[in-house]
C-alpha cells in the first residue's frame, strides 16, 4: 500500500527525470554511435554508410593519439598531485584554530569561478614575456623570461599546475567529510598506547580515508579525462598538439572541420575508454579498502 501511494505521488517526477535523461544522454549517445559509421558532416541531411572506415582513420590519426597520451597524462599526474596535497590540507581544515572557517573558504574558493576564467587568469600568470606574473616576480632574482606556454613540456606542465590549484581545496573537503567521521576513540587509544602523530596518521587516519580516496581519485580521472575549458582558455590545445585532449580533439573535428562521422567515432571510442578506466581504478580502490578494513 505504502509503495503505491509512493510511486503515484512521485511517478510524475520520476517519469520526467527519465525523459529528461534519455533525451539528453541516451538519445545523444546512441545517435553518436551510429554517425560513427558515416561520413555526415553536421549540416547536410544525407550521410553515407563507410563502415569501420572512420575508426581505422582516427587510430592512425597523430592528433588523435597525441591527444589521447596528453589526456592520459594529465589525468595521472593530476591523481598524483593532489592527493597528497588534499589529504595534507584536509588535516589542517580538521585542525582546531580560530581562522578555520575562513582558511576552508578560501581554499574551497578556488574551485568556484569558472574554468574558462581560471584558464584566462593563469595565460597571464605563466606569460611567456617579461610582464607575465611568473617571469616577472623570477626577473627580480636575475632569471630570464621562460617560456611556458611553448617550452618543451612547459605547457603540459603548466595546465596541470592550474588543474591542481583549481581543484585542491575542494578534494581536501571530500577528505574533511571523511575524517569528521572518523570516531574519536581510534585516537584516544592510540594516545594511550603513545603512539606517534606519524604512526597515528599511518596506521588509523590514511586506512580509515580509504573510501574517501577511491571517490577523490574517480572524480579527478572523470574531471580530467572530459576537461575542455582549462586548456582551451589556457593554451588553445597549443602549440601543436601539446596540450591537446581528446575533448578539444572531438569538437574541433567534428565542428570546425566538419566531419561529425569520424568525431563520433573518437566520441565512442573514448567513452569506452573512459568506462573502462574507471572501472579499473573502482575494482582496485576496492580491492585496496578490503584489504585494509
Amino acid at each position: 500500500m505504502l509503495n503505491s501511494r509512493f510511486f503515484k505521488k512521485f511517478a510524475p517526477f520520476m517519469i520526467g527525470a527519465f525523459v529528461l535523461y534519455t533525451a539528453l544522454l541516451i538519445v545523444p549517445i546512441l545517435l553518436s554511435f551510429a554517425y560513427s559509421f558515416t561520413n555526415w558532416d553536421g549540416y547536410s541531411r544525407n550521410a553515407d554508410f563507410v563502415g569501420l572506415k572512420n575508426y581505422m582513420k582516427i587510430f592512425r590519426s597523430a592528433p588523435m593519439l597525441a591527444a589521447l597520451k596528453n589526456s592520459f597524462i594529465f589525468c595521472f599526474f593530476n591523481v598524483l598531485v593532489i592527493t597528497p596535497l588534499a589529504v595534507a590540507l584536509s588535516l589542517v581544515f580538521n585542525a582546531n584554530f580560530k581562522a578555520r572557517n575562513f582558511v576552508r573558504s578560501a581554499f574551497f574558493f578556488t574551485s568556484v569561478p569558472s574554468v574558462l576564467i581560471i584558464g584566462y587568469i593563469f595565460q597571464l600568470f605563466f606569460g611567456p614575456t617579461e610582464n607575465g606574473v611568473l617571469n616577472a616576480l623570477l626577473g627580480k632574482i636575475g632569471v630570464d623570461p621562460i617560456r611556458w606556454l611553448s617550452a618543451g613540456i612547459l605547457p603540459m606542465v603548466s595546465v596541470i599546475a592550474a588543474n591542481v590549484w583549481r581543484l585542491t581545496g575542494w578534494h581536501a573537503c571530500i577528505y574533511l567529510a571523511r575524517l569528521q567521521g572518523i570516531s574519536e576513540e581510534y585516537y584516544e587509544a592510540a594516545k594511550i598506547d603513545g603512539a606517534s602523530r606519524w604512526n597515528v596518521f599511518r596506521y588509523i587516519t590514511l586506512p580509515l580515508l580509504a573510501p574517501a580516496v577511491t571517490i577523490s581519485t574517480m572524480l579527478i580521472i572523470i574531471d580530467g579525462l572530459k576537461i575542455y575549458a582549462l586548456p582551451y582558455s589556457f593554451t588553445g590545445g597549443g602549440p601543436g598538439y601539446k596540450t591537446t585532449f581528446m575533448t578539444q580533439l572531438i569538437i574541433k573535428t567534428g565542428i570546425g572541420e566538419k566531419k561529425v562521422g569520424r568525431s563520433s567515432a573518437m566520441a565512442v571510442v573514448f567513452f569506452v575508454i573512459i568506462m573502462v578506466v574507471s572501472l579499473i581504478q573502482l575494482y582496485f580502490s576496492r580491492k585496496r579498502e578490503d584489504e585494509i578494513c
